[in-house]
């Protein structure tokens, strides 16, 4: 990710927002626009990982990413990645992690770690069954308490009839 993704801040609708936020809730314009930008910065990430089996490199190259109070508004799931040693690196030593770290992964993984991360059909069966016998519990449930709900309505209704 080159750079930091700040809106135009010369925008006529951009401005509004900010001095509508500052007379509203007291938001600096600054934090808002850092939190902004900290949030596609992370949407960017996000694209990188479609599915739990995807991986990626995302590379924030940007001395501003070191910058505790910019990091700090990166969600925790990005943030637990970021290692001090990992900021602030040369090209040529953001090369050797990103080939390091794809190396790593194009390895398969050991048997043990794939019964951990992902389920077999016996434990996807055991559980779909649970959800099933769940929701016909809930729903016979749904329907006994409507039911009697309707013959409580009807009755209180005939009595306050007559």
């Amino acid at each position: 990710l080159m750079g930091v993704p700040y809106q135009y801040t010369l925008s006529y609708v951009l401005r509004e927002r900010l001095n509508y936020l500052r007379a509203k809730f007291q938001v600096k314009p600054e934090d808002f626009l850092t939190f902004d930008a900290m949030r596609q910065a992370a949407q960017c990430v996000g694209r990188v990982m479609r599915s739990k089996n995807d991986y990626g490199a995302m590379i924030f190259a940007d001395s501003r990413y070191n910058r505790s109070d910019k990091r700090s508004k990166l969600p925790k799931w990005i943030q637990q990645f970021l290692r001090p040693s990992h900021l602030n690196v040369t090209t040529e030593n953001c090369i050797d992690l990103v080939r390091g770290f794809l190396k790593e992964m194009s390895q398969p993984p050991e048997a043990g770690a794939v019964q951990q991360i992902l389920l077999d059909n016996k434990i996807l069966k055991t559980r779909s069954e649970n959800a099933n016998v769940s929701s016909s519990s809930l729903s016979s449930s749904l329907s006994s308490s409507s039911s009697s709900l309707s013959s409580s309505s009807l009755s209180s209704s005939l009595s306050s009839s007559s």
